[in-house]
């Protein structure tokens, strides 16, 4: 084969590599939409899926329209390109790969704001600031690095979006996030208003998070990946796309099992994406060392990203997208000028500078300086901008009932994403200051004088005679059920109804957290167990239940016994204690 011949093979697999690395990249709207849906609460799937199908078909309108030509149209004063419908009155012309490939990545800038600013944004205005990103914002700051513009001509280094798509999609989320307020329950505040507690809102699916986390890890091989044109370099910016995140998860998770008593899930997997968009920028440019110093700054910057927006900012983002993506964008622009080195085989072909660490002074640092400020000032004028007209005209938030009740079923009419499955909301939306299910009416009865508290015995016996059945309802913890179940068997009671439920007590707190926040007692999980009996004395069920139950901690339960007025056995028709003769 002749090296012309070779060199027209390599061009035509590499051509195919690009398309397949855009249909990977095309892949992670699946990625994100798991990872979102994961992180948030059951009411609101449908919703958050439908706007990362939106996200994708919006995009797809605005960039044929306009966005395309903004971003790699003829080059106008290194400010935009040059609007123009080539898609359509020069077809035969096109760049068809191209189109694709960059529709892709726009995509992806528009689906990292969802996730900050879920659970309460109105539907129609999401698409609205989704267009706006896609059509104008993504493309004019693309094109000053991608398309030939300003910072391209200086220099400036972003091999696959660190600052153009994650930086751009995190300070659009940050100031989305902001403007539109927390989730209700979010924040607990003092009568003066002042924020003293964070309250965890638990994502309802992890495992669905997590394979939405393997789904952006593969999809950012094509991310990362696609534009390479030779085997050394895609073989290199495979190693550092897989290097970054793997460290960036250990480190985060190492941090969080020292931090807070136990490794956080949740955040580990914000840690991975975290590593993943540190790398992107300098992926080509950077060796395994850097590699391994990117990640490793990615997994603290996540955790006390997460920290930061929740304990100073007081910027509820449900799904950890501004620390994933804004500070490890800014943190990948940035490493570009810290990390590049002339040993990888990407670097002859990137034409920059080689790193700080690298023995290249401080010229391509400043540039990528430049270039974080250039694009964040950009990006945070325009989308301030559009929430702040959106907000005025058609409004950016759901009422407070639709954010309670759902936005799937407000917002699109659907019951629930899940059918068949009963949906009970155990967030902190649901939270009551007084819960008043725990006095049942005690403290009025404490305040009655002897007489009403006699009389109101009276009015009771008077209801029915004693039929000498009882009804025992014991509320315990899940792991003390089978030493119960065991308890009342030994008493001969073979009869139980058991109901797992949602419950707490007095206390003020598990104590245990999610993502650094403490989880409210109301998320506790428990088994309520009732029992009907008859024959065996409903003290020694008690007594047993006591038994089994206690470990002298709080939260042991509660055993609660009932009077049975009347008990029908709808098989034979037989009536109290002789309904109950095969149950117990």
């Amino acid at each position: 084969m002749t090296k012309e011949m070779m060199e027209l093979v390599s061009e035509n697999v590499f051509g195919v590599w690009f398309l397949i690395g855009a249909a990977l990249v095309f892949w992670m709207q699946a990625g994100f939409a798991m990872v979102e849906a994961g992180f948030t609460r059951a009411k609101n799937t449908g919703n958050i899926l439908m706007k990362n199908l939106m996200d994708f078909c919006i995009g797809t309108v605005t960039f044929i329209l306009i966005g395309f030509s903004l971003l790699l149209g003829e080059d106008l004063l290194g400010l935009i390109g040059k609007p123009g419908f080539d898609i359509f009155t020069s077809y035969e012309n096109f760049d068809f790969s191209s189109f694709v490939f960059n529709l892709v990545f726009c995509a992806t800038t528009a689906t990292i704001v969802s996730g900050a600013m879920a659970e309460r944004t109105k539907f129609l205005s999401y698409c609205v600031y989704s267009g706006v990103i896609s059509a104008l914002i993504y493309p004019i700051e693309a094109h000053w690095i991608w398309g030939g513009g300003w910072l391209a001509q200086m220099g400036f280094h972003d091999y696959a979006g660190s600052c153009a798509i994650h930086m751009v999609g995190g300070i659009s989320a940050l100031i989305g996030a902001s403007i539109l307020g927390p989730r209700i329950g979010k924040f607990t505040k003092d009568k003066a208003g002042k924020i003293t507690k964070v309250n965890a809102f638990p994502g309802h699916n992890l495992p669905m998070g997590c394979l939405g986390v393997f789904i952006l890890w593969l999809g950012w091989y094509g991310f990362n990946g696609a534009a390479a044109t030779d085997i050394p370099t895609l073989g290199s910016i495979f190693l550092t796309t897989t290097i970054a995140p793997a460290i960036a998860t250990m480190v985060c998770m190492v941090f969080t099992w020292v931090r807070y008593g136990k490794p956080d899930v949740s955040m580990c997997l914000n840690a991975s994406l975290a590593g993943l968009v540190a790398i992107t920028a300098p992926c080509d440019v950077a060796d395994a060392l850097g590699a391994v110093i990117i990640g490793a700054v990615a997994g603290f910057l996540v955790v006390f990203g997460v920290w930061f927006l929740d304990n100073k900012l007081r910027v509820d983002d449900p799904v950890g997208a501004v620390a994933v993506h804004m500070l490890n964008g800014i943190w990948g622009t940035i490493a570009v000028g810290l990390f590049a080195t002339d040993k990888a085989p990407g670097f002859a072909v990137a034409g920059i500078e080689k790193g700080l660490f690298y023995g290249g002074g401080f010229r391509q640092l400043g540039l990528q300086l430049v270039g974080f400020a250039a694009v964040a000032g950009w990006t945070a004028v325009a989308i301030t901008i559009a929430f702040f007209a959106i907000k005025a005209t058609i409004g950016l938030r759901v009422t407070e009932e639709e954010e309670i009740v759902g936005l799937d079923s407000t917002e699109h009419g659907l019951p629930s994403a899940y059918a068949g499955f009963s949906i009970m909301d155990i967030s902190n939306t649901m939270t009551m200051d007084v819960n008043e299910n725990t006095d049942l009416g005690v403290a009025e009865y404490k305040d009655a004088t002897p007489v009403q508290r006699n009389a109101a015995v009276k009015v009771v016996s008077a209801a029915h005679e004693p039929t000498g059945i009882h009804k025992v309802v014991i509320i315990a913890k899940l792991s003390r059920y089978d030493h119960l179940k065991k308890a009342m068997n030994d008493l001969g009671v073979t009869g139980m109804t058991c109901t797992q439920v949602m419950g707490c007590g007095v206390q003020k707190g598990s104590g245990e957290r999610y993502r650094g926040a403490e989880v409210d007692a109301t998320l506790l999980p428990k088994i309520k167990v009732e029992v009907v009996v008859s024959k065996i004395p409903v003290e020694s069920v008690v007594e047993a239940a006591k038994k089994a139950l206690y470990t002298g901690h709080i939260g042991d339960g509660k055993i609660f016994v009932y009077d049975v007025a009347k008990v029908v056995k709808v098989r034979t028709g037989e009536e109290d204690v002789a309904a109950l003769q095969d149950v117990e």
